[in-house]
């Protein structure tokens, strides 16, 4: 076997056919973990969820990252997070969410860039996709008052003034000195659109 294998290796060779018997060496680049090949930082995720969440400028978080530092999947997960509470039977409204979400980003992106701020698509698109989470966290508190209608009301009005507040906080800047309630408007209707749709109200 051993003579037949070499005759047909050194056959092989002669015709010009040797790159067939060629073995690739194994590239330590293919064997990243799955997480890093898709360029997922976890730690990196539930801090910006963390800043987030807890907005205000006293706690100590580097609230920047969230804007300086976007990424696509963390944004992604949140947003279908709260397509899937969001769900009630309807399975169309997951597509309807992302659509809103790309479409009500690109709106903000545009009316920034048009009053001068100095901000990429992917911050806004991380920005208004993290900013979910307020919404996600009233979602089971709505859940339990549902029934009083008042505490429902003021409970709504709450998350997304929450919502809105941590988006409007990281994408006004100071570049827009006077002209920052044109942009907190627009972002504070998106999180009541973004709201509507969970309630079906």
């Amino acid at each position: 076997e051993f003579i037949k294998e070499s005759t047909a290796t050194t056959f092989l060779r002669q015709r010009g056919y040797g790159w067939l018997l060629e073995v690739e060496d194994d590239d330590p680049e293919d064997n990243k973990p799955l997480l890093e090949e898709l360029d997922i930082d976890l730690k990196d995720i539930y801090y910006k969820i963390r800043c987030v969440l807890m907005p205000m400028p006293s706690l100590g978080f580097n609230r920047q990252v969230v804007r300086d530092n976007p990424d696509f999947w963390g944004p992604l997960a949140v947003v279908l997070f709260f397509s899937m509470i969001s769900l009630y039977g309807q399975f169309k409204v997951v597509s309807w969410i992302i659509t809103i979400w790309i479409f009500g980003s690109l709106t903000i992106f545009l009316l920034a860039r048009v009053l001068g701020g100095e901000v990429a698509y992917g911050q806004v698109l991380g920005v208004i996709g993290y900013s979910l989470l307020p919404l996600i966290v009233i979602a089971p508190v709505l859940l339990v008052v549902g029934s009083f209608e008042v505490v429902s009301t003021l409970i709504k009005l709450f998350g997304v003034f929450w919502a809105a507040y941590s988006a409007a906080s990281l994408l006004v800047g100071e570049e827009f000195k006077t002209k920052k309630p044109l942009l907190i408007y627009p972002i504070f209707l998106l999180y009541i659109y973004f709201l509507s749709l969970y309630t079906g109200v």
